[in-house]
């Protein structure tokens, strides 16, 4: 029998590495890895649909599945997750000390849909009372200019949202005093340098984020795995293959982590790293599965039309290949 050959597009993971080294196989399949970065990934898989399997943004993925467009079906593999509280940059002279000082400021963000700014305006608005048309939203380039949305965006009633032009970037307004804020998911260039007039909201991002944790038992998902609807169509087997694939590749990275032998990570530290997370979050801290991430899975679409990213709440059963749901135990 002849493997059916995919290309997988996806980050350059410690959980995906077992899949590109090929230590793990997925059944049935020849795999060509591409270990790209996300925005690129996400632009070519949106727009151009070039891989078989993709690492997607779940917030622009739910866009396409409300509006019926997804050449995609979703594999419960959270590849990339993170808490957001680090992505709330502000300006230092703006007056923002507390997340209710966010109202009526200038705040810009690299694109409205994506998953980390969902994630925030969420946490903004449930946890602390901040709704988003109480702020002004500019979207463009963090660091370069002419970046957009990267599926189409129709105006949101009641929402204050305009793109930047010519030549303005995120960091570059910021620095003028032009924006008060960011929301955005890549570090500034500015805070890395240490420019004075960018801070963190949230200065003990650790601590925030446990309470947060401990007070909603949310881990907030950035990214899935989809794969393209006409293979699985042609092939019905291959979610499962995939999705066995990547909960393996997993295990192995977790088995990493405890290995005291020889560091597998660059950090001193990392066995009390690891024992300080799970003492907080469990032994699994980052599951894969759908049963497993029904709050945050649930949040999430909520968020998203909350704010206005999807005309309908969209329901779980959407979102994933119907064999993913129960996989067969031994």
């Amino acid at each position: 029998m002849v493997n059916l050959p995919i290309t997988i597009a996806c980050g350059n993971y410690d959980r995906t590495r077992a899949i590109r080294d090929g230590r793990v196989k997925v059944d049935g399949c020849d795999v060509t890895y591409l270990p790209l970065y996300p925005e690129e990934i996400f632009h070519r898989a949106f727009k151009f649909q070039e891989f078989d399997v993709s690492e997607l943004s779940f917030s622009s993925y739910l866009r396409t599945i409300a509006a019926g467009t997804s050449a995609y079906i979703g594999i419960p593999a959270f590849v990339s997750r993170i808490f957001r509280h680090s992505g709330i940059y502000i300006r230092t002279d703006a007056g923002i000390r507390t997340p209710a000082d966010l109202r009526g400021k200038r705040i810009g963000l690299p694109e409205y849909q994506i998953t980390a700014v969902v994630w925030m305006r969420g946490m903004m608005q449930h946890e602390y009372g901040v709704a988003p048309n109480e702020i002004h939203w500019r979207n463009g380039g963090q660091e370069e200019p002419g970046r957009g949305e990267r599926t189409p965006l129709k105006p949101i009633p009641g929402l204050d949202l305009k793109s930047l032009e010519g030549d303005q970037t995120l960091v570059g307004m910021l620095r003028k005093g032009e924006l008060d804020a960011l929301f955005t998911a890549r570090a500034p260039s500015s805070f890395l340098r240490g420019e004075p007039h960018i801070a963190r909201l949230f200065a003990n991002t650790r601590a925030a984020e446990q309470a947060y944790y401990k007070k909603t038992k949310l881990f907030p998902i950035m990214h899935l795995i989809g794969v393209r609807r006409t293979l699985v169509e042609r092939h019905p087997w291959l979610p499962v293959s995939l999705y066995k694939a990547f909960c393996e590749a997993k295990s192995l990275a977790m088995v990493d982590l405890r290995d005291v032998n020889a560091l597998m990570v660059t950090l001193p530290w990392l066995e009390a790293e690891t024992n300080e997370t799970i003492a907080v979050m469990g032994n699994d801290f980052w599951k894969y599965g759908v049963h497993e991430n029904l709050p945050e899975i649930e949040a999430l679409t909520q968020y998203a039309h909350e704010q206005g990213l999807t005309e309908r709440k969209v329901g779980v059963e959407e979102l994933f290949a119907p064999s993913v749901f129960e996989i067969s135990k031994v």
